[in-house]
């Protein structure tokens, strides 16, 4: 079975997507470790209360980013490792870590990916007045979000939309397409080929969309 490790610094709600997405059966893998940056880290709770082991491996500790990534990745790999998942983790993740899981370490982005990289996302969207905007599951590269993009969901944008009201509704959607990935990894079901992600076994495109009507649903494409 799949063994995955998640990196956090904060509240980690997509961390308890994935555990959810475990319990109910949906995805066939185990959460070996969560590794935090941040002791006081909400996430570290959510871990304690399923069971989890917890690290909590500060950068001020190491002479550098790269020795930093470096001991990550081995601690990944003492614990069998096999999927790593960025779970709102606030750090560029370094060229060690990503050496030692190719194509292996996912995540997920508050925007429609090439678009609004980096921080706020939502605000950006708001900013340039874009009709549509969504969450992007991607696998990670050394680029700022430049990764191949695994899974996108669409959420309109609303003319009163604050930050915060954009947030909450493009989370609703992060807790969906976060672990469908995985599920999709788990399955083996993702290949990563001239920078593009194929979905093997994929009927009908892998996208999720919002329904814009008032009492409308959501629908997978």
């Amino acid at each position: 079975m799949l063994r995955i490790g998640v990196l956090a610094s904060g509240r980690g709600s997509n961390f308890q997507a994935i555990i959810d997405g475990i319990k109910a059966g949906k995805i066939k893998a185990g959460i070996a470790v969560l590794i935090t940056d941040k002791a006081g880290a909400y996430a570290v709770q959510r871990a304690k209360e399923n069971g989890i082991e917890a690290l909590h491996m500060s950068p001020k500790f190491f002479g550098n980013r790269d020795d930093y990534f470096a001991q990550i990745a081995r601690e990944l790999e003492k614990r069998g490792v096999g999927l790593v998942l960025l779970a709102g983790f606030m750090r560029i993740v370094g060229k060690p870590l990503l050496d030692a899981f190719p194509w292996k370490v996912m995540n997920i982005h508050p925007a429609l990916l090439p678009s609004f990289p980096g921080l706020h996302g939502q605000k950006q969207a708001l900013d340039y007045g874009v009709r549509i905007s969504g969450c992007t599951v991607h696998f990670v590269d050394e680029g700022m979000d430049t990764g191949p993009i695994i899974i996108q969901a669409a959420v309109p944008v609303h003319p009163d939309d604050t930050e915060d009201s954009l947030s909450g509704r493009i989370l609703e959607f992060e807790h969906i397409i976060y672990p469908e990935a995985v599920r999709l990894f788990a399955e083996g079901r993702l290949e990563v080929k001239d920078n593009r992600v194929l979905i093997k076994d994929q009927i009908v495109p892998c996208n999720i969309l919002l329904n814009p009507q008032p009492q409308g649903g959501s629908d997978v494409i």
